[in-house]
């Protein structure tokens, strides 16, 4: 029996805000520890095979694939390195060309990557409340909602938002018993739902 995996990229680079990948990458990859969703695969993906937060935390051995097209999720987080990102022709066509299957979602100034590389023209978004004068730049609305749903694009505010983040995609993936279940064993008490 073939069993398809379901796969999540995590995109991480040179300045990006540690809570702001570790808050969704924690709840995201209990859908597998927990066993909750076995078939689970989550992949740290960067332009180069090491990179460094804002922080000064070093990630080494990130996957660095030529396309983000293989993954159901690519998760983008926000970070000091966001505003020269966003003239980076290649980091953008990078996360840009994904197919129209993959949902894309951008953690507070990763949202505004997901607009400088072409993807909100159409969408209502968010990103952290100090951004958003940039963000209009590259929305058709902008929000002040902690998380924004447009189907494919999913934005998300300030830095802590990245954990209630996290945990909206455990219940767009798995259902809100499971959000629940995850939400408790990291004894998460005040998420609530957007």
């Amino acid at each position: 029996m073939n069993v398809r995996i379901m796969k999540i990229a995590f995109v991480v680079y040179d300045g990006m805000t540690l809570l702001d990948f570790a808050g969704a990458f924690d709840p995201v990859t209990r859908l597998n520890s927990m066993g909750l969703i076995p078939d689970l695969s989550c992949t740290i993906c960067a332009r180069t095979e090491t990179i460094r937060s804002s922080e000064g935390a070093v990630m080494g051995q990130c996957s660095t694939p030529e396309s983000l097209g293989d993954y159901e999720y690519v998760i983008v987080p926000g970070g000091d390195a966001v505003r020269d990102l966003m003239k980076d022709p290649a980091f953008l066509h990078w996360i840009a060309t994904v197919p129209e299957t993959t949902t894309i979602v951008g953690i507070c100034g990763g949202s505004l990557l997901l607009g400088a590389a072409g993807l909100l023209r159409t969408k209502k978004a968010t990103t952290h409340p100090a951004l958003m004068p940039v963000l209009a730049h590259f929305a058709r609305e902008v929000s002040a909602d902690r998380i924004v749903d447009e189907g494919r694009i999913i934005t998300a505010g300030g830095v802590t938002a990245a954990i209630d983040l996290g945990l909206y995609l455990c219940e767009k993936i798995a259902g809100p018993d499971v959000r629940e279940k995850i939400a408790a064993q990291m004894d998460y008490g005040c998420y609530r739902r957007t």
